[in-house]
């Protein structure tokens, strides 16, 4: 993850001049309605801010972290209100949040990592909390551009959440990426139920 981080780091804004004007809507249309209204959200790896502010914006209680302490600036920036420096592996709330948006996010978590991550995530989320997260789609472990990928299939992510028995698989379903002129690359998309 630390390889990831430093990109961010170093590249902050160019990251947030690619993805800060995304159009969500297609996402959000899947998440939203499983949240209470006025509902807290946790954005995991929140990159600019965009979708936590989208979230506020919608009348919902946010809050946000992010590895990178260069993202997480722009987005307390964007947000107006603080952003957490955190990674996954540090997560310790408890029964805090509706719901958890990981978009783009734990795919910079290894592999070996993952059940880990995700456990923490539920321990974060209340009785009946959802999780939504997303990978690049495939069966490995990669560097690109100094940022490490773990990407997920469906049967990956199914035999990952087998050591999580506190989430269980509501939906899974592929996407092209929302960014102008990458369509073609596939997204593995999932939402994820906290076990009652």
């Amino acid at each position: 993850m630390e390889n990831s981080t430093l990109y961010y780091d170093q590249n902050a804004k160019q990251f947030v001049d690619e993805t800060l004007l995304v159009d969500m809507t297609p996402l959000y249309e899947h998440f939203l309605p499983l949240i209470p209204s006025g509902g807290r959200i946790l954005d995991a790896g929140c990159g600019s801010g965009r979708d936590a502010r989208a979230f506020r914006d919608l009348g919902y209680r946010v809050s946000a972290f992010d590895a990178s302490a260069r993202m997480a600036e722009i987005a307390s920036r964007h947000l107006g209100k603080p952003v957490e420096v955190r990674r996954f592996q540090g997560l310790d709330w408890q029964d805090d949040f509706d719901a958890i948006w990981a978009c783009a996010s734990l795919l910079h978590v290894p592999l070996a990592e993952l059940a880990d991550a995700f456990s923490r995530l539920a321990n974060a989320l209340n009785h009946t909390g959802v999780l939504y997260a997303s990978f690049k789609y495939g069966r490995c472990e990669r560097e690109r551009n100094g940022r490490r990928f773990t990407n997920l299939d469906e049967t990956g992510l199914a035999q990952l959440l087998e050591q999580v028995s506190a989430l269980s698989i509501q939906k899974t379903w592929t996407t092209g990426d929302l960014r102008p002129g990458r369509e073609a690359e596939r997204w593995l998309n999932t939402l994820l139920r906290k076990s009652a």
